[in-house]
């Protein structure tokens, strides 16, 4: 990873950066929100500069730790009075606006597949579609949500499709990974991931994108933005 050009990590920090502060927005600027949330991201730094999830032997591989707990802090959110209530209150136009950091993340990993640590299959060259949520997210926001052109029905189908999408790389990359149960890129295998700060995609990014679509659909089904 001592290769990989400085510029690659900026911008994949700025991108975590801009993440970080549309979902505060979203929250209407919730200080609990982010403090915990900065605590979680520099847990996560300290805890892969020590090569922590560079081993990839074992079961459960030690990479569930950076997708697990956000999982479980989403479903808490979803299912329990309090966290409904908090998330009631969630601006779903900036959810949508944060897409857009799914372009500058399909860059980055394009960068990371050119440098051989992680495979074509994991890009938009392969079978990672997820950039069109990004290309996509600010018609969407714009059309949806300021004009109000968009139906709810077709709002509902984006957020769908993308949500898909998401799933469908996190599975792909979770397979194209070195652990016991790979399926994919043999020959050049996702350990970009493993490392800092890309860690921040699993453990940040991509819990940050399903809850903004998990949200979006929430609302729509309880029609709380019409």
């Amino acid at each position: 990873m001592e290769h990989l050009t400085i510029y690659i990590k900026a911008v994949f920090i700025l991108t975590t950066i801009i993440t970080i502060l549309l979902l505060f927005k979203a929250t209407n600027y919730s200080k609990p929100a982010i403090i915990l949330l900065l605590i979680w991201l520099g847990l996560q730094a300290i805890i892969s500069l020590t090569g922590f999830y560079t081993i990839t032997k074992g079961l459960p591989p030690r990479f569930a730790l950076l997708l697990m707990p956000p999982i479980i802090f989403i479903a808490v959110l979803f299912f329990t009075k309090k966290g409904k209530s908090l998330i009631a209150g969630i601006d779903v136009k900036t959810l949508t606006l944060l897409h857009i950091v799914r372009i500058p993340v399909e860059l980055t990993l394009y960068s990371l597949y050119l440098h051989k640590v992680i495979p074509k299959i994991m890009t938009f060259e392969g079978r990672n579609f997820d950039i069109l949520c990004g290309l996509t997210a600010p018609v969407v926001y714009y059309f949806g949500y300021i004009k109000n052109i968009l139906s709810k029905k077709l709002l509902m189908a984006w957020n769908i499709v993308c949500l898909m999408l998401l799933a469908n790389i996190v599975v792909i990359a979770v397979l194209s990974a070195p652990f016991s149960f790979q399926q994919f890129a043999f020959n050049q295998p996702a350990i970009a991931l493993f490392y800092f700060p890309f860690i921040w995609l699993p453990c940040f990014i991509v819990p940050a994108a399903l809850f903004a679509h998990l949200v979006s659909i929430r609302q729509l089904v309880k029609n709380d933005i019409f």
